[in-house]
């Protein structure tokens, strides 16, 4: 009997303590199973909203100089990457051909003008003969007949017609001495402009053949270390942020691979209406200007172009991370649960894709979009707020409507769970 008071008693006290020992058991997987929030702070400060895009470094103008007769190259004075001057003589092609044509045509004009002084001999001749035979005439009408007055003036006529056939010849002659003279001038390969000599298609001993096309033979980039292009190709989406930054002369940064430590700056010089779509994509050219003291930016270089569309400055940012931030419904307090429960923004917009919106209802929606939250820890639960962003970068959100303030803490996640051994 007593044994069985004892284990009763027994029972009542182990029933005690289990009850006392609850509370904190419980209690202490409750705090155990409470997840750990990862959080990131908002803060002061700037953002700044670029487009990026990527480009081809182009001179601002290439000169592509050829030869308009033809011959072998007999003499190269320039090679590449040099910088040459205005009239500067370049390479000579074999002028032999066309010296002799020059030398002919010398030849054919000299005998042009002796076939003028000829006729105007002859004519002076004529006209003093029917000088003659008037004044004779008139002393005797005897004297001369009617017949050879007529002859004397049909031939001073005839005359006359020949020194202006030679005096044509003559031009003719000129004109074709003036040719050959060009022809031979030529031969001579100059520099239209001052610049740099970027490519060289010749050599040395190489024959051209003008007459089936124009040969190239040099290009050259004047004014390369003023300026140089970038030409980029812009998304259409992106071309209206592109020409409100222009307006505002907002500056374009970039890099080249072979300068990876050298930040570059231009301006936005021209955007080209002459569109190209390519797999239903459609973008536009935009020329970047930009000095290059330095001859650092070269022809063809690849560029990676930021452009600063905008900038907001002392306003809080939110970090991306919070806003990328979805809790379980769990962990949400019971007011704000809504808003997670049922369908969300995205799944809306993937059931919705085949419904046609207007104009109006397509720029409502994209502003809601703007309209988003972000979670701060309310005791055991979190809590929804409801923010505007406007402008961001690869970190940050600008805030432009919202109850946060700077320094305030938002949850971007949740901490993995340290083991038992840790």
């Amino acid at each position: 009997m007593k044994a069985r008071y004892k284990f009763i008693i027994f029972l009542l006290l182990l029933g005690g303590v289990c009850a006392a020992a609850y509370k904190p058991t419980a209690d202490y997987w409750k705090k155990r199973n409470q997840p750990t929030w990862k959080q990131v702070e908002t803060k002061k400060g700037t953002i700044i909203a670029v487009v990026n895009s990527t480009g081809t470094v182009k001179p601002v103008l290439s000169v592509q100089i050829g030869s308009f007769v033809s011959g072998p190259i007999k003499d190269l004075f320039v090679n590449f990457n040099q910088e040459v001057e205005k009239d500067q003589l370049l390479a000579t092609i074999d002028a032999r051909i066309y010296e002799a044509s020059v030398a002919r045509d010398r030849a054919v004009l000299a005998t042009t003008i002796a076939e003028i002084d000829r006729a105007e001999a002859q004519l002076q001749q004529a006209i003093n003969s029917e000088e003659r035979a008037l004044s004779l005439q008139e002393e005797n009408e005897d004297f001369i007949s009617e017949q050879e007055l007529d002859q004397l003036k049909y031939s001073r006529i005839g005359l006359e017609a020949a020194l202006k056939v030679s005096k044509a010849s003559a031009d003719q002659a000129q004109a074709n001495l003036d040719n050959s003279l060009a022809n031979l001038g030529y031969a001579e390969i100059r520099s239209p402009v001052n610049g740099m000599i970027i490519d060289r298609k010749i050599d040395p001993g190489q024959t051209l053949a003008a007459q089936f096309q124009t040969p190239e033979l040099f290009v050259v980039a004047p004014d390369m270390r003023e300026k140089m292009h970038i030409y980029a190709s812009v998304d259409e989406a992106d071309i209206g942020l592109i020409r409100a930054a222009q307006e505002k002369g907002r500056p374009v940064h970039f890099t080249v691979d072979a300068y990876r430590d050298d930040l570059f700056e231009g301006v936005i010089e021209e955007i080209r209406f002459s569109s190209t779509e390519l797999q239903n994509v459609v973008t536009y050219p935009v020329i970047i200007a930009a000095p290059n003291p330095d001859l650092k930016l070269l022809p063809g270089m690849t560029a990676s172009i930021s452009f600063r569309v905008d900038e907001s400055e002392d306003i809080i940012r939110i970090p991306n991370s919070a806003l990328r931030f979805y809790p379980d419904v769990k962990h949400v307090r019971e007011e704000d649960r809504k808003l997670l429960e049922g369908k969300n923004w995205e799944q809306e917009a993937d059931e919705d894709d085949d419904v046609v919106l207007s104009a109006l209802e397509k720029a409502a929606t994209r502003k809601k979009r703007n309209r988003r939250h972000v979670w701060v820890v309310d005791g055991e639960f979190l809590k929804a707020i409801e923010v505007e962003t406007g402008l961001s970068d690869s970190k940050y959100f600008e805030m432009v409507s919202g109850d946060l303030k700077e320094g305030q803490k938002l949850v971007s996640g949740i901490e993995p769970k340290k083991g038992f051994g840790s």
